[in-house]
């Protein structure tokens, strides 16, 4: 019997928040029953497409369904209209079946800050883009959030980051309702060939250390993240970005509070992780992203460990 999966859809939903998800449980076949409800027939997204032929909010769900509550657009003021605080009630009225396990929360992106106003995330380990991360700690202060992990889940409750990050909790969620090789289908189907566990952290060495402005830097990460399995030396990595290795090293600890190998490293980690992922064996996926052996990539996975 096809699981029942409830779409939670108000005005200003982010749009990948609910394809996304919804495409990949599709995929499964017949694995997943589609439905899309909410307090109004018809809702305007947040790239301006518009979703209709809403069904009504349901008095109940099956026992087993999966509830998805997806992000919207602007959580500082999409979730405080009148159609967010009918879904908000509703919500609160499904929080014995979901606290007793029979229905599985799945929150997409802010869709968690909704939950949590829903008095839905007391005490549960959750997780939400980390752009609002704030906004959630203010809705309910007895979560206890991660702040930098894929997906998260707890009591039957699942929260994930933002945007893509439903995607890969819906593979997730796949996985353990049937089986990896159905998971791994779906991820080649949709030409994902890393998948994400909830343990990975939102932002990659690729994306995390980006956020300034010093051109040295910069050409110092685009050369080792063109051939992070490299074993490039500090001297000549100074050399190629036309700096001194004392300036390099004083660069990194100022704008990026790491070292050039701690940072090194952590894309040799990012890179060692996806082979792992692909089903590599630890030796393989260490000596692939540039380590000596499977006990080096070891030590670095503990170095790192959040």
């Amino acid at each position: 019997m096809a699981v029942p999966v409830w779409f939670l859809t108000l005005p200003g939903v982010m749009t990948l928040d609910i394809t996304g998800p919804a495409e990949t449980l599709q995929l499964a076949g017949d694995a997943f029953s589609l439905r899309y409800i909410g307090p109004q027939e018809s809702v305007p997204t947040s790239t301006g497409m518009t979703i209709g032929q809403l069904a009504p909010l349901p008095e109940s769900l099956p026992v087993g369904s999966l509830l998805v509550v997806p992000g919207v657009a602007d959580s500082s003021v999409a979730f405080d209209t009148p159609q967010a605080i009918a879904a908000q009630h509703w919500l609160m009225r499904l929080q014995p079946a979901i606290h007793a396990r029979q229905i599985t929360l799945v929150c997409i992106c802010s869709g968690a800050i909704l939950a949590a106003r829903s008095g839905l995330l007391r005490g549960i380990h959750c997780t939400t883009h980390h752009e609002v991360i704030h906004r959630l700690k203010s809705a309910e202060p007895t979560a206890i959030i991660k702040e930098n992990r894929i997906f998260v889940e707890d009591r039957g409750i699942c929260t994930s980051a933002g945007i893509t990050a439903g995607i890969d909790l819906a593979l997730h969620l796949i996985h353990r309702l049937c089986g990896p090789q159905t998971a791994l289908a779906v991820a080649r189907e949709m030409v994902i060939w890393f998948r994400r566990s909830g343990d990975d952290p939102q932002l990659s060495p690729w994306l995390r250390y980006r956020n300034h402005l010093n051109p040295a830097i910069h050409r110092t990460q685009d050369l080792l993240i063109a051939r992070p399995e490299r074993d490039w030396s500090l001297e000549e990595i100074a050399g190629r970005v036309h700096v001194s290795a004392r300036h390099l090293t004083r660069l990194f600890r100022q704008h990026l509070g790491i070292s050039v190998r701690d940072y090194h490293e952590q894309l040799r980690l990012a890179l060692a992780r996806q082979r792992l992922q692909q089903g590599e064996g630890t030796e393989k996926a260490a000596l692939a992203a540039g380590f000596s052996s499977s006990r080096q990539l070891r030590r670095a996975l503990q170095r790192w460990q959040e």
